[in-house]
């Protein structure tokens, strides 16, 4: 029984928390990132972008002392893991393996998330872009610039906006 409420807890949870979600992959998605930072856009490409940002917001709530910020954190991991499970079933991929290939993605989010956080504690988030989003491919400078900039700037946002209004789907302009 308590398996059950924790389970419809966690789902009204998740759902108050997809605006929030929806707002990272908009913000991941937007063609700033491919067309002036020169990511690719394929799907990996797109993955690492929506990987970024939401590192980003993760980041940014782990911040936060108060419990509700905290357990948004799980919440938009498990939206994560929800969407990328949509987005490979979709792609054909089956029962079998969607489970090793979300496992790889959960494995790829938790590495970006370690590299940027540490990549912003020493100030140089050059060789994290360029492991991380790039690939080990390397742009022209103008193009590493734009990503490095843009998310400097996304991170200075998300400071600026308080948690509560984060939570329920609030996006920094």
């Amino acid at each position: 029984m308590i398996g059950l409420w924790r389970r419809l807890f966690g789902r009204a949870e998740r759902e108050k928390l997809a605006p929030l979600y929806r707002a990272i992959i908009a913000e991941a998605r937007r063609p700033i990132w491919y067309r002036e930072g020169s990511v690719p856009d394929t799907l990996d490409g797109r993955f690492d972008m929506v990987a970024a940002v939401l590192s980003l917001v993760l980041l940014r709530l782990e911040a936060e002392a108060d419990e509700h910020a905290r357990s948004a954190l799980a919440y938009l991991t498990e939206l994560f893991v929800e969407d990328m499970d949509g987005q490979l079933r979709e792609r054909g991929i089956g029962d079998i393996v969607v489970g090793k290939h979300i496992g790889r993605m959960m494995g790829a989010l938790g590495g970006r998330l370690g590299a940027l956080r540490q990549a912003l504690q020493d100030g140089e988030l050059d060789e994290a872009i360029q492991r991380n989003i790039y690939r080990g491919v390397t742009p022209d400078l103008a193009a590493k610039a734009v990503v490095r900039e843009g998310l400097i700037a996304l991170r200075a946002k998300l400071a600026a906006t308080p948690a509560t209004a984060l939570i329920q789907g609030s996006w920094p302009a």
